[in-house]
C-alpha cells in the first residue's frame, strides 16, 4: 500500500526545526553522520530563516504523512542568477512512488521561471537514489571532495549543478 503524503507551499511555525530534525534522525540512522552533520543542516536552515523566505523566486515543499513531518525540499536564492536545490528529504516509505521526481520537477520550473541561470546542489556519494535523480533532471556532477567529515572517517561530499536556458519574450 503507498502511503498518501499531504504537500505543503507554505511554511509553519516549526517547519525549519522539523527540517533539521529530520536530516539529523534519518542520515544519522542511514548514514552515521554525527551533530557536525547537524549544524551543517541548521546553518543552511539559519541562513534562510534569518529573512523573508520564501520570496516570489524561491519555495518551500513541506511533505507530511498522518500530520507528521516527512520530508522537505526547498530552492532558495543563491544571488546572481543562482538557486540552491536544499533540503531533499523523505522517509523511506515515501521513496521510490515519484514523489521526489515530481517534486524536483516543481522547484526546477520555479527555477525556469525566476529567471535563474544556474541551479546547485550538495550532497554526498551513499545517496545513489537522490543522485539518480538529479542527473536525470539534468544536474551534472561538478566537484567531489573525500575527506573525514559529520563524524565519518571518509565521506565524499558532491556538487551537482543544472545550467538553465531561457527563452527571452520579443
Amino acid at each position: 500500500m503507498n502511503p498518501t503524503p499531504a504537500i505543503r507551499r507554505e511554511l509553519r511555525p516549526g517547519d525549519f526545526d522539523a527540517i533539521v530534525a529530520h536530516h539529523s534522525r534519518v542520515y544519522g540512522r542511514e548514514f552515521g553522520v554525527d551533530s557536525k552533520f547537524t549544524g551543517h543542516v541548521e546553518a543552511s536552515v539559519a541562513r534562510v530563516a534569518g529573512r523573508p523566505f520564501p520570496t516570489w523566486r524561491e519555495a518551500i515543499r513541506i511533505v507530511e504523512l498522518d500530520g507528521a513531518h516527512a520530508g522537505s525540499m526547498g530552492l532558495t536564492d543563491e544571488g546572481n542568477d543562482e538557486a540552491a536545490l536544499r533540503w531533499v528529504l523523505f522517509d523511506p516509505e515515501l521513496r521510490g512512488h515519484g514523489l521526489g521526481r515530481r517534486l524536483i520537477g516543481e522547484l526546477l520550473a520555479k527555477a525556469r521561471e525566476s529567471g535563474y541561470t544556474l541551479v546547485w546542489l550538495e550532497t554526498f556519494s551513499e545517496l545513489e537514489t537522490a543522485a539518480h535523480l538529479y542527473r536525470n533532471a539534468g544536474f551534472k556532477l561538478i566537484s567531489t571532495d573525500t575527506a573525514p567529515r559529520w563524524g565519518r572517517e571518509r565521506i565524499e561530499y558532491q556538487r551537482y549543478e543544472l545550467e538553465l536556458s531561457h527563452v527571452v519574450a520579443a
